[in-house]
């Protein structure tokens, strides 16, 4: 058959088979039954089969002219639907009614508000080791007179939660920010290879200055969707997890050089003596150094022996010291979000 033909010429060119047989208005169902079985085509000489539960010409036209009322022209069928029936009015279901709009072209935003932006959802990245995927960020640092703050830039590894990158400026800007991730790449080791860099859309993180250099270095980027923070679910945990520090000053700190201090010592604590809850409980540090296995190891180990020691203190399996694997950034599945994002 000819059309058979045309269908395979374009799949066979590169076409997708939904977008061939859309463009040709037939089925892929249709065309599969060709495919197998060829016959000639019958549809210029079928009649038309009238369903019984098909809707009349009269019946269209009256779900048309009553949604297009001024009472009902800016509500949905869901509204309709209901404000008729109280009236003593029936026209046609729900989905009848929305059925009929798609048909005439009329299934469109209504009301004066603007319609929902979709956005796709942002690239998930997976971290199998250190310096592979970092999340970074900017937030503030309040002084003891209000109004006045100092901007705090955290770059960190998603794999060990390790703050592989700081500073504290009296501004915000790509330029910092891009000397903060030079600076980062050179301490850890992978300027020739660099990780994947995921931040939200602030100024500093989407401008030409930060953009260009991170090409240059061959460095990926990646964004949130507008106004969805919980895109960089990792830097706002360690926020949260800096702020709420029992030692975070409440009135402010007193200036540029005593935030630069306090975060130098809270750094110091968090990447080597905290112990991450995301991360099985060691340290940022001594996972991303690749010493948990054996932390790890030990505990299982430990918890053995006592099980064989005491086991009528057991009653099921010891706690478990698996160490964790991989970790995705904004994964799909619901279950390695819920893996992936606890609270720092």
């Amino acid at each position: 058959m000819r059309l058979l033909d045309y269908f395979n010429e374009a799949v066979n060119n590169g076409a997708s088979r939904h977008q061939a047989a859309h463009v040709m208005c037939i089925s892929q169902r249709t065309l599969k039954r060709w495919a197998n079985n060829p016959t000639p085509d019958k549809r210029p000489t079928t009649a038309p089969v009238k369903q019984p539960r098909q809707l009349s010409e009269d019946e269209e036209q009256r779900i048309l002219m009553v949604c297009n009322l001024p009472q009902y022209a800016d509500l949905p069928a869901s509204q309709i639907v209901p404000l008729l029936a109280d009236k003593g009015v029936y026209i046609g279901s729900e989905s009848t009614i929305y059925r009929v709009l798609k048909k005439h072209r009329q299934l469109t935003h209504r009301g004066k508000a603007k319609p929902r932006n979709k956005h796709p959802l942002p690239t998930s990245y997976t971290a199998s080791g250190p310096n592979q995927v970092y999340t970074w960020d900017i937030s503030y640092c309040p002084s003891n007179v209000k109004g006045v703050f100092w901007y705090l830039y955290l770059i960190l590894d998603i794999y060990s939660r390790k703050i592989v990158g700081w500073e504290v400026h009296e501004t915000e800007s790509g330029e910092l920010a891009k000397q903060l991730v030079e600076r980062t790449l050179l301490r850890e080791g992978c300027w020739h290879n660099p990780p994947v860099l995921h931040s939200d859309n602030g100024a500093p993180m989407t401008s030409s200055t930060l953009k260009s250099r991170l090409a240059n270095l061959g460095m990926a980027m990646s964004h949130n969707r507008p106004r969805v923070s919980n895109d960089n679910p990792y830097s706002e945990s360690l926020f949260r997890t800096v702020k709420y520090c029992p030692k975070w000053p409440r009135k402010g700190f007193n200036s540029l050089s005593h935030v630069r201090q306090w975060m130098m010592d809270f750094v110091n604590v968090y990447n080597e003596h905290h112990l991450h809850s995301g991360i099985n409980f060691v340290t940022p540090g001594s996972r991303h150094r690749g010493e948990d296995n054996a932390i790890l190891a030990a505990r299982a180990a430990l918890y053995e022996q006592q099980k064989r020691s005491r086991p009528e203190r057991w009653s099921g399996n010891t706690r478990n010291w698996t160490p964790v694997g991989d970790v995705a950034l904004n994964p799909s599945n619901v279950e390695e979000i819920k893996r992936n994002t606890a609270v720092a």
